[in-house]
Formats: C-alpha cells, structure tokens, sequence
C-alpha cells in the first residue's frame, strides 16, 4: 500500500486515481492515516465481505438463540470449566478404547466421584 501526505494528495489528485486502480493508498496528516483510498473493484469485494460477515453473525445469533430455547437447567448451569473437564474426559474415555455414550461416561464419572 502506497502512503502519501494529505498535501502530495491533493498536488497529484489525478495520479492518485491512476494508482489506486493498481493498489489502495493511505493519506496521512501529522504521521496519522486520515484516508484511504480504494478502487471500486476493491470496494465491492470490502462491502460483500462485510455483508457476508454480518449474514454470518445473524444466522449464529439466530442458532444461539433456538440453541438456548433447548438447554436444561442442568446444562445451563455448567461452567467454562465444567464442559473443558467433560470434554477432556470423553477424549480420555474414547481414548482408552472403551465405547459407550456421553451418559454412560458421566455415570461412570459420577461414581468414579464417591
């Protein structure tokens, strides 16, 4: 990315157009960016991934939101730290090549427990 000074910019306007078709450029003022400059190309291909970022973050909201709708008390109340134990110890569990379900592991941790 070529950078110029607010005043290059406004000197070499019409180069300034020519190269941003080639490669974005950063106008500075005082040392600090101000501005930058895009071709049209490159801001289409910007303004869709903005697009598809903000598609992508409403359907993970709207899964979040039928997901909490499906949570038990029980698993609601679990922590960080409990579902990173529960996974660590199905791993382990699948690990020792012993087979059998997620209730099946948490019964056996239960009275692994007592």
């Amino acid at each position: 990315m070529i950078t110029l000074i607010s005043v290059e910019a406004q000197d070499k306007f019409g180069e300034l157009l020519d190269t941003v078709q080639r490669e974005p450029v950063a106008i500075t003022r005082h040392g600090r960016p101000i501005a930058f400059i895009v071709s049209p190309q490159d801001m289409d291909e910007l303004l869709d991934a903005r697009r598809k970022r903000s598609e992508a973050l409403a359907d993970f909201e709207a899964w979040s939101a039928r997901a909490a709708q499906c949570v038990t008390p029980a698993a609601a109340e679990l922590t960080d730290e409990d579902v990173n134990r529960l996974v660590r110890a199905i791993a382990a569990f699948r690990g020792a090549g012993k087979g059998g379900t997620v209730g099946q592991l948490l019964a056996d941790r239960r009275a692994d427990a007592k």
